[in-house]
């Protein structure tokens, strides 16, 4: 199949996908919040939405449902445009998109979190519907420090420092949107972050009392040294990486 997001099909083309073995259903849960001075407040949705395409495509026998384009960003609204769901909330809307995918016949349902705030109720939510949801299998990847432990491996290929990778809108975020939608991206205002270390203790303060509490600009890393070639790298080793992971959790 040339299509795979549910989105861009009709019913006619989702039936014949699952009557033809796609029995594997995908979605990225992402946000809406500021991303520094430069970067657009849908990054994490943007990145998101493609990474869980392409795991898609790697995977085979699996379509793409509509990315959730807002979470839990409360860290975030010290700055404006950031829209922020309670956990809670949340969390119901991801257990009703996984209620309704294993209605129309999914067996397999991954979701792939792309924002950090958002890991704790995914994770969370996997367990519950794991335990409620009979016949069909719930994947997450819910391990934040895993996805930032590639993203500094990645970018350490190019002389990136992990501090300089960055959290949040920093060199691994910034190369990525660049790779996808420069046009949206204001290089201009690129600008140097927080570049210490993000400690449990610094970590709770953020999410205590914003962002702001860690970088007074909204960044996490240095976000001058993004480049798309390199986004472009990232987002695709991601992807194999994930889809890896997924591959040995269900049987596509």
């Amino acid at each position: 199949m040339n299509k795979v997001r549910m989105s861009e099909m009709t019913r006619v083309d989702i039936q014949k996908a699952l009557d033809g073995g796609f029995s594997t259903v995908i979605f990225a849960v992402g946000s809406n919040e500021q991303h520094g001075p430069h970067l657009p407040t849908f990054t994490d949705t943007l990145i998101g939405d493609v990474w869980a395409n392409r795991v898609a495509m790697k995977l085979g026998k699996t379509l793409q449902a509509p990315t959730i384009n807002v979470g839990f960003s409360d860290q975030h609204m010290v700055f404006p445009g950031a829209i922020s769901l309670r956990p809670e909330t949340l969390k119901s809307l991801i257990r009703d998109y996984c209620v309704s995918l294993a209605k129309q016949g999914f067996k397999n349902v991954v979701i792939l979190p792309s924002h950090g705030g958002n890991f704790k109720a995914v994770q969370e939510v996997t367990e519950e519907l794991r335990r409620s949801l009979k016949g069909t299998r719930i994947v997450s990847y819910a391990d934040l420090q895993g996805l930032l432990g590639m993203l500094v491996e990645f970018s350490s290929r190019h002389g990136v420092s992990a501090e300089e990778s960055g959290a949040h809108a920093g060199e691994s975020e910034t190369s990525m949107v660049l790779a996808l939608r420069e046009d949206l991206v204001d290089m201009k205002h690129a600008e140097k972050g927080f570049l210490g270390n993000l400690d449990d203790k610094l970590m709770a303060q953020m999410l205590s009392h914003g962002i702001t509490a860690v970088s007074k600009n909204g960044v996490l890393g240095d976000s001058r040294k993004g480049e798309a070639d390199k986004g472009e790298e990232y987002l695709e080793l991601l992807a194999e990486k994930i889809a890896d992971f997924v591959r040995k959790q269900v049987e596509i």
